[in-house]
């Protein structure tokens, strides 16, 4: 089966490499004319004028990346089969439709509004009572587009900084940690839940993922587990879909899905019995789905701007590094390391002595650090 991926970064690069193993063969599609996947064959089309070229040299078609035009999704899928569907990528692509959508389903969010001008942006602060978060309303991820406000006079500075003619303003939550789900559908289906991740983000850009999420009560993987049920179902979904979400004193509160394989989701590699970019490769193909269960503890450390010492953390048993064959700039996501323990305690020495290796990487801080 030779399958179509609209994009061609690191994660279409990773669903190859869990491809491959099942006989699939790829074909990327980039948009962007920087390709970094590095392997498979690669079409470069900014123009648009490749594409039936493309739906001609394949079986189905999944992407890697939201941020693409829902009509290119919607083109191919009159000829062959795109997973996960059009919907998912219109829905995802705006927050007011993202948010409008967990409501209807009973998922928890922030509580929010929609701004048009600055005027309305300071109107909406003083609504929800600062501090609040403004976000561009389509477009914008790792942080990027958005503003907080600690007071409403902070509107007019907030609406210029964004830059953009619709905001979605957020009530400011209070939460013990970020954590996220994963979980995959199959076509007929089939449902199978990951262990949820805690996050830790510096400068908007994720840093540490631990799994399964340490000091976790057992019903809160269940309410998460039911709020992406909900969606994967109401969506006809088929493949990973990640939802973030922030651990409160109350529950959860969602705060953004993403139709694909995560950043938070890269410890399944080593991690878990199949790994998300397998069970994706496996529900996009029609297969049944792997195993989400757990190997141990897992943390995985973002390789970010610089690589650092690389042979030094090669040397460290523990320690599996993937390098997005990527040139070194500020904020970019070069690769990553995830390290395995059998113990959480264990898991805190080897992630700090092997992020002493890689420059400007945070403090790791989690809940493993609270008495």
């Amino acid at each position: 089966m030779r399958i179509g991926v609209l994009g061609a970064g690191q994660l279409g690069r990773m669903l190859a490499l869990a491809g491959y193993p099942l006989a699939k063969t790829f074909v990327f599609y980039d948009m962007s004319g920087n390709p970094s996947a590095g392997l498979g064959e690669v079409i470069i089309d900014r123009d648009g004028q490749y594409l039936d070229d493309l739906i001609s040299r394949v079986d189905r078609v999944t992407y890697e990346f939201e941020h693409l035009p829902v009509d290119v999704a919607e083109r191919i899928a009159k000829e062959k089969p795109v997973h996960p569907c059009p919907r998912a990528l219109q829905v995802c692509q705006n927050r007011e439709a993202e948010k409008t959508l967990f409501g209807e389903l009973g998922i928890p969010t922030p509580e929010w509004r929609i701004a048009d001008s600055a005027e309305s942006l300071q109107a909406a602060a003083e609504e929800l009572g600062c501090p609040v978060v403004a976000k561009s309303n389509t477009e914008g991820y790792d942080g990027k587009g958005q503003a907080v406000l600690r007071s409403p006079e902070d509107a007019a500075e907030a609406w210029k900084s964004i830059g953009h003619p619709r905001l979605i303003v957020e009530k400011f939550v209070e939460f013990r940690r970020e954590v996220s789900i994963i979980a995959v559908r199959a076509e007929d289906g089939e449902l199978a839940f990951y262990p949820m991740a805690e996050n830790a983000h510096h400068e908007g850009i994720l840093r540490y993922s631990i799994a399964p999420a340490p000091k976790l009560e057992k019903h809160v993987q269940e309410d998460a587990e039911r709020y992406i049920k909900a969606l994967l179902n109401e969506l006809n979904y088929v493949g990973v879909l990640t939802l973030e979400l922030f651990e409160t004193a109350e529950g959860l509160v969602a705060n953004e899905m993403a139709p694909r394989v995560h950043n938070s989701g890269h410890w399944t590699i080593e991690g878990a019995m199949t790994s998300q970019f397998e069970n994706h490769i496996r529900a996009v193909s029609g297969h049944p789905l792997g195993s989400t269960d757990a190997r141990g503890v897992s943390c995985m450390i973002n390789i970010i701007a610089e690589h650092g010492d690389i042979e030094r953390i090669l040397e460290l048993p523990y320690a599996h590094v993937h390098l997005y064959n990527k040139g070194e700039r500020p904020g970019r996501k070069l690769g990553h390391v995830t390290v395995l323990a059998d113990s959480y305690e264990e898991l805190v020495w080897r992630v700090k002595n092997c992020a002493q290796f890689l420059p400007g990487c945070p403090e790791f801080k989690s809940t493993l650090s609270e008495q």
